[in-house]
């Protein structure tokens, strides 16, 4: 099994990657908060570890762009936030489970266990492509969106207003969420201006059998034409 362990007390990070290593488990460890997501994304990692309190970037920040891009790693969260409206927080960002501090090892790797068992789906290093559809597919190595077996040429914001819409395709996802996905950090940025980022990119799906819709009042859209049926000539079977 591999970890990444989302932890900033050098301490207590220290202790649990030497403990979670005798276990025969792989671990990582990324301290900071603006960091996390660039390891998370590239590590392949069966479990996350991940403290609330970081530097940086908050640890439900962290969670909540993962799972809007996609990133659908069991989430075992690690912190000192122990009152019931804490643990509704992470649990409603998107965390699998929840261990407040203190905690004892054995209940750890006990949970760990249990979200290995409960989430084989969930793994992504078990496919390089975890989203994919029969039209368009995200290579989670690559960072590209294949279409018919060829890359579409797509800008960094094109593909990062993507990305979260192909992860929950059929569904809506709000304008604000994709203008922080899309525009990270960038205040002097105008709200208006994903639309044209919406625009460019619907441009570029047309053939692909994907579409992208605006729902008025929601956000966008994105919807997958499904697979056609083969087609056999008359007197032989498929």
């Amino acid at each position: 099994m591999k970890l990444l362990l989302i932890e900033d007390d050098s301490a207590l990070h220290t202790a649990l990657s030497r403990s979670l290593t005798r276990l025969g488990w792989q671990v990582e460890v990324c301290e900071d908060g603006r960091a996390a997501l660039p390891k998370w994304r590239a590590g392949h990692f069966d479990v996350v570890l991940l403290d609330l309190t970081l530097p940086g970037r908050d640890g439900l920040a962290v969670l909540q762009q993962a799972r809007d891009e996609g990133l659908a790693t069991p989430v075992l969260i690690l912190t000192a936030r122990g009152t019931v409206g804490d643990r509704v927080q992470g649990l409603n960002a998107g965390a699998d489970d929840y261990l407040p501090k203190p905690f004892d090892l054995d209940e750890l790797e006990a949970r760990v266990r249990a979200l290995h068992r409960r989430h084989p789906e969930k793994y992504e290093n078990s496919s390089s492509k975890p989203y994919e559809s029969s039209v368009i597919s995200y290579d989670n190595e690559s960072k590209a969106i294949y279409h018919a077996g060829q890359v579409l040429d797509l800008s960094s914001r094109e593909l990062a207003m993507l990305r979260p819409l192909l992860a929950r395709a059929g569904q809506a996802v709000t304008k604000e969420k994709l203008f922080e996905l899309v525009f990270p950090g960038q205040a002097e940025v105008q709200f208006e201006a994903i639309e044209v980022v919406a625009y460019r990119l619907r441009k570029k799906l047309q053939g692909t059998g994907a579409t992208l819709t605006t729902l008025r009042g929601l956000g966008y859209l994105l919807k997958l034409e499904p697979p056609k049926p083969t087609q056999t000539r008359p007197g032989h079977e498929a």
